[in-house]
């Protein structure tokens, strides 16, 4: 499992007393917890980048509700979206807005989609930590290998003077919704990419690949290199040729400055299962009340505190 969510904590106040058998006493004037009545299941599937944030909010809601069970799947945005519009799932995670098509799927089957932002998120372009020659890589270098119709195999073909060794390819699959923007913003046409390289839903997998290949290139959400910073390095992109080349941080994220890169999260809600379901309603509040800290703690960055308190407007 990723350490992603072993790292996982919460720290809690501790003015209580410890007793015999492990149960807290209250403080002397402190009034004892309630213990929750709220029951019930929480279906949760979608997109691998939003998955750390949606995993530990997960877990602290589940251990604040324990008669409710959250179950948090990872099939892509696109293959999340497959499972919400006929209304399997409560909640889909999203790295990119919800389509027109299936906006309307969701119609035809009676609810709406509620959108809901989460965190910034920096689409990283990474390599491997023995890769001596990338020092930055234009949008139009990515398109050159990226492209649907590209016949580049070595990175001597990228740019003059870089070694004619072959570039080992690693990305999401078609149903990620990072595949989806990532594309749209380097070849003009959301899908539009080469096929032969290694794909994959799970970033975990995409990570191992660049981290055991000194001639690996890939692309993943800014939590799994952040995680796994000192097993592989950011590549600087310049938007175009002449701008200044910018490396994937909290502060260029936030303020839009890695461009194109810097992009939202979402999780789209069923008005469904929110109007029919107490325990959606309330995992929804939950997550936006704990959506700072999360996003920050696993890697992505924090919407200012506004964007939260206009989203719980969204869910009540």
């Amino acid at each position: 499992m990723s350490t992603l969510l072993l790292a996982f904590s919460i720290m809690t106040g501790c003015g209580g007393t410890q007793q015999p058998g492990g149960a807290e006493q209250p403080a002397p004037g402190e009034q004892p917890a309630q213990e929750s009545t709220l029951s019930g299941t929480v279906l949760i599937d979608g997109s691998s980048t939003v998955f750390p944030i949606t995993e530990a909010v997960a877990e602290e809601f589940q251990a604040a509700n324990p008669n409710v069970r959250v179950t948090v799947g990872v099939s892509g945005t696109g293959g999340g979206f497959k499972k919400f519009v006929p209304g399997e799932i409560d909640i889909n995670n999203a790295s990119r807005k919800i389509k027109d098509n299936e906006v309307e799927g969701i119609k035809a089957n009676g609810f709406e989609a509620i959108e809901v932002p989460i965190a910034f998120d920096g689409i990283s372009v990474v390599v491997n930590p023995a890769n001596d020659w990338v020092d930055y890589l234009t949008v139009e270098e990515l398109s050159k290998i990226w492209a649907p119709d590209s016949t580049v195999k070595t990175w001597s073909e990228v740019r003059e003077g870089w070694p004619a060794e072959e570039i080992k390819l690693y990305g999401p699959g078609t149903d990620s919704g990072t595949f989806g923007y990532f594309t749209e913003v380097v070849n003009g046409k959301e899908g539009a990419s080469r096929s032969d390289y290694t794909a994959s839903e799970d970033d975990n997998v995409l990570v191992q690949g660049v981290t055991g290949d000194k001639n690996a290139l890939g692309y993943f959400g800014f939590a799994y290199y952040q995680e796994n910073s000192t097993k592989m390095k950011a590549v600087p992109i310049k938007a175009t040729a002449d701008a200044p080349a910018v490396e994937p941080t909290h502060e260029t994220i936030n303020d839009g400055t890695y461009t194109p890169f810097s992009r939202e999260l979402y999780m789209y809600v069923s008005s469904k299962s929110l109007a029919d379901k107490p325990e959606i309603k309330a995992f929804a509040q939950f997550y936006l009340d704990h959506a700072a800290e999360m996003a920050e703690l696993v890697g992505y960055v924090a919407m200012p505190a506004e964007r939260y308190e206009e989203a719980k407007k969204l869910v009540q």
